[in-house]
């Protein structure tokens, strides 16, 4: 492996895993030139309300499930191990922990259109820079929203998304094919949680 190794942190609820987060990764993994996507399954998300989330060893267990026979994408317990439930505070600690491994913070353009709710979500790019995919029906407004228009002088170019994990403070918007899959729709449609 090269050094210092490039990862992906893939953070959220997973309630449950889909097509969706592998898709995601898969491109994170040939677009940024990452050695290894790490699924941060969140013990809390503290933007979503309780009722309805499975419980975490189930959203555990399906981040699994789907990942299995990818070796290249790993899911980790790290939130629940250090008992974090924001994302500024993780991406402290994991920066912390793993101090030679170039990070990318990695999330779907859903995320980018409330990125202004999260704790300290401007400091969270000075810690690592962060790479947001495409993701219908949110690809447009996302990008008109407090959080990208705040940081817009912040953005790189989609072209220069391999050089990515060397550059802390900076983003890059992927366009990409879309995947449908949503957690939203997979607990209309089936038992969960």
């Amino acid at each position: 492996m090269p050094s210092p190794l490039r990862i992906g942190l893939l953070g959220g609820s997973f309630n449950p895993a889909h097509g969706g987060h592998l898709h995601v990764s898969m491109e994170a993994l040939k677009r940024l030139k990452l050695d290894y996507v790490w699924w941060l399954v969140s013990p809390k998300n503290p933007l979503k309300p309780i009722k309805g989330m499975a419980a975490y060893d189930k959203r555990f267990a399906s981040a699994e499930a789907i990942t299995k026979g990818q070796r290249r994408i790993k899911v980790s317990d790290f939130e629940k191990q250090h008992g974090l439930h924001y994302t500024h505070a993780t991406l402290c600690a994991i920066t912390q922990k793993y101090r030679d491994v170039k990070f990318v913070w990695l999330m779907g353009a859903d995320n980018l259109a409330n990125f202004h709710r999260w704790q300290h979500w401007r400091d969270i790019i000075d810690i690592m820079p962060v790479a947001i995919f495409d993701r219908a029906p949110f690809s447009h407004t996302a990008l008109r929203k407090k959080a990208a228009t705040t940081l817009r002088r912040k953005r790189l170019r989609e072209h220069d998304i391999a050089s990515l994990p060397n550059h802390k403070g900076r983003w890059v918007y992927v366009l990409m094919r879309r995947h449908a899959a949503s957690s939203t729709a997979i607990r209309a449609l089936q038992e969960w949680p």
